[in-house]
């Protein structure tokens, strides 16, 4: 009978004991990644932010300058947007190894292509040699609602055992397009 009247009070303690685990992962994750960089890189990459922004505001450009600015920017990615069809809605990277001349990611990516929801996961490598910068793209994982089409089905595991990025968004958005411009057909009829 007391076993039963502390059972909440346990169950409580055993989810808060979980939580502080994830917490305390999450701080180790962080951590690590900020310790990816010496201090002397951090000062030196502090120095020259300062030294980029100190150039940039030497004219001091008026607040309606800034503003037109803005505007100017929010008009080119709502052209972007319309365009190409694409919406991301949300962007996450971790640094999973980070050494002088190599960079591993981690990347999840989540978005519309017009009214096709989707959402990629990939690890980005990026090795510098000398001055020339090469990525590789690895572990994708794609996450999309086929609807009916099992054509699509099949094109998301082609692309995702090539790993080729390109060819998905390339794809997906001539594929959003016209199943955009069916969708409004179907409706037309009915």
């Amino acid at each position: 009978m007391d076993k039963n009247i502390f059972q909440p009070y346990e169950d409580e303690i055993q989810a808060l004991e979980e939580e502080i685990r994830l917490l305390t992962e999450k701080y180790e994750d962080i951590r690590q990644e900020s310790t990816f960089f010496s201090d002397e890189e951090i000062l030196k990459a502090i120095k020259s932010f300062q030294r980029e922004t100190w150039e940039e505001t030497k004219g001091e450009a008026s607040p309606s300058e800034l503003k037109a600015e803005l505007e100017s920017l929010e008009t080119d990615l709502s052209f972007l947007m319309k365009f190409t069809g694409f919406h991301f809605t949300s962007h996450s990277k971790k640094t999973l190894e980070k050494t002088r001349n190599r960079t591993l990611q981690k990347h999840r990516l989540s978005g519309k292509c017009h009214s096709l929801p989707f959402q990629v996961e990939f690890q980005l490598l990026e090795m510098q040699d000398n001055e020339k910068v090469s990525a590789v793209v690895s572990d994708l994982s794609i996450i999309m609602e086929s609807r009916e089409d099992s054509n699509v089905s099949k094109f998301v595991s082609s692309t995702e055992e090539r790993g080729d990025l390109l060819t998905f968004f390339r794809s997906l958005s001539t594929y959003a397009e016209w199943y955009e411009h069916r969708r409004c057909t179907f409706l037309h009829f009915k």
